[in-house]
């Protein structure tokens, strides 16, 4: 490869990690190009790029985007699964450990998952949760379920779903919110809506009446 060859691929690498905040890295060595392929096909389905890379040039892309966590999985052959924005971390995950499963070749390391460091003990517990949709209901259902329904969804792995929770908090904040404020003109009518009585005038004539009788 030539030199400036080299330095557009650390170019593209270091671009697409720092835009990247969720990646699975695998030891790809020994899989053919039928099952790279047919790999690369099925998470492109889940919104995730497949890429064979070379270590000498993703180390350099690492260092320049500042990815301790890349740098130190980059031993062996490697390929990094990149997720998209809209990717199922989910999705990658199982079709990551399936193949590792079925092909008894291909050997997940571990990764980064919205921006925290993973190992793949991690990523096989990832890929035994229900699908992304089912996960958002289940979260959807919990903000109504009890306390401890809620604390228990906090140890979930997936990064997304507290920001759906606190989305939800918000929601029902901001309902709270306007409900007080509607009460509050209700509240000031009934405290300044009704004048206290003025108190009753006396004529000079009745106070002329009130001397004369002392």
């Amino acid at each position: 490869m030539k030199k400036e060859d080299k330095e557009r691929v650390v170019a593209e690498l270091t671009e697409r990690l720092r835009s990247t905040e969720t990646l699975l890295v695998a030891d790809y060595r020994g899989l053919t190009m039928p099952q790279i392929d047919q790999l690369r096909s099925k998470l492109i389905e889940h919104g995730a790029r497949f890429a064979v890379v070379k270590n000498t040039l993703t180390r350099r892309a690492a260092e320049a985007a500042g990815s301790d966590t890349l740098l130190a999985l980059l031993e062996g052959p490697t390929a990094i699964a990149f997720l998209e924005s809209d990717g199922d971390p989910v999705a990658v995950a199982k079709a990551l450990v399936d193949a590792a499963r079925e092909t008894r070749v291909l050997e997940v390391r571990g990764g980064m998952l919205e921006g925290r460091p993973i190992e793949a003990a991690e990523i096989e517990s990832l890929a035994k949760l229900p699908p992304l949709d089912a996960l958002r209901g289940q979260v959807l259902a919990t903000v109504i379920a009890p306390l401890t329904g809620i604390l228990a969804l906090f140890t979930a792995p997936l990064q997304d779903l507290y920001g759906l929770i606190d989305a939800r908090i918000e929601q029902l904040e901001a309902q709270g919110d306007t409900s007080a404020a509607e009460a509050a003109p209700e509240v000031a009518d009934e405290a300044g809506g009704s004048e206290p009585p003025a108190e009753p005038e006396t004529t000079e004539t009745e106070t002329e009446t009130e001397e004369e009788e002392q």
